[in-house]
């Protein structure tokens, strides 16, 4: 169908133009034709002819293109095509008036040319600068939007009451990445109500989890169905708002780069229990709720030289190390307990190491601190 338009827009230009320009194109070749071809409707029909030869050449080359930006301008968010196209008004606009006092120079190029390049290029720009900048502008109009309401409220009896209400911080949004989704401890953190706000889950992450529940590696399947499944869970049972934001950044390609600028566009906070996306977000300024740093938190505090009873599973990396776990899967390193692997073994806590990784527990065998 869409060969057929551009078939049918190549005929009605080759008309068009043979309708106007052949009679002058024969008759500055200086050749002897009957009278008859030098009629404008003739001059039509050939111009259509040959125009619909050449659309057989070009006109696969010009579909595969539009289908490209088609499927390109489907694939993209409403609000972007919304706001690029007000962009690409402004922009229009902008180079016409730009335009005016350029054609009144007499100077060909100036006159002429500019004003075509003008066009296009300010279009353009107008183009991504209303598509990139959407929430940019939504913030912009709902802070007017907020003033005039101020105004407005002026002369009520309860104006120092609305003021109040009005000033009141917001709680920023919640982003949630793909990882603390498949871990599953969110949702029993949204079902305590510990987190407020309203929780967004982009359209990337979400991409991200279908892709790997898709996975031909087992594991890998069943870790994305798990964090489909948790997300589907939170959706149900939560007593916050989840919206899923179809939102995406073309220009970044890692997912975690993507939520540090959705986090730095919305003013929102990242939500993970990634410590290298933690890092990330520390040095790009945006805040950052790590889930370890939770659990790690409501954990049972341990103090140097308490006693407790632990099962010697492994050894360490270093000489002589043996490693145990508590029933929370806190590791702990035990001084000279590579000799008692295998068996519970009572220990004195030396020194207790916490990061936003974990915690580790470093320890030494009761034995030894009786017999010193």
């Amino acid at each position: 169908m869409l060969k057929r338009m551009v078939q049918v827009f190549f005929v009605v230009i080759g008309g068009a133009l043979g309708f106007i320009f052949m009679s002058e194109i024969i008759s500055s070749l200086n050749v002897q034709l009957p009278a008859w071809l030098m009629n404008e409707y003739v001059g039509g029909g050939v111009g259509a002819l040959l125009f619909f030869i050449l659309s057989l050449w070009v006109a696969d080359p010009i579909v595969r293109a539009l289908s490209v930006v088609e499927e390109t301008i489907i694939k993209a968010p409403i609000t972007n095509v919304l706001f690029g196209t007000i962009g690409l008004m402004f922009g229009l606009i902008v180079a016409f008036l730009i335009g005016l006092p350029l054609g009144e120079i007499q100077i060909p190029v100036i006159s002429q040319v500019v004003p075509i390049f003008m066009t296009i290029i300010l279009g353009y720009y107008g183009f991504r600068i209303g598509s990139y900048k959407r929430d940019e502008i939504v913030a912009l109009a709902g802070g007017f939007g907020k003033s005039g309401n101020k105004d407005r409220k002026k002369g009520d009896s309860r104006e120092g009451l609305n003021e109040t209400e009005s000033e009141r911080p917001s709680i920023p949004i919640k982003i949630f990445d793909t990882s603390v989704i498949i871990d599953g401890r969110i949702s029993d953190v949204c079902r305590t109500r510990f987190l407020e706000g309203t929780i967004v889950i982009p359209k990337f992450v979400l991409d991200e989890l279908q892709h790997i529940a898709d996975s031909s590696d087992a594991l890998k399947r069943n870790r994305g169905r798990r964090g489909l499944d948790i997300l589907n869970q939170i959706q149900k049972e939560s007593s916050v708002e989840v919206k899923i934001e179809d939102i995406d950044f073309e220009d970044v390609d890692a997912v975690d780069s993507k939520l540090v600028k959705l986090a730095q566009k919305t003013n929102g906070v990242v939500v993970t229990n990634d410590f290298n996306l933690n890092k990330v977000c520390d040095l790009q300024g945006v805040d950052v709720l790590n889930i370890n740093d939770l659990a790690n938190a409501v954990k049972p505090v341990v103090l140097p030289g308490e006693g407790m009873s632990v099962q010697v599973i492994k050894d360490g990396k270093e000489e002589g190390q043996g490693v145990g776990y508590l029933d929370d899967g806190t590791m702990i390193v035990i001084e000279d307990g590579r000799s008692y692997i295998g068996r519970q073994l009572d220990v004195i806590v030396t020194s207790v190491l916490q990061t936003s990784a974990g915690r580790m527990i470093f320890a030494k065998p009761k034995l030894l601190e009786k017999a010193q």
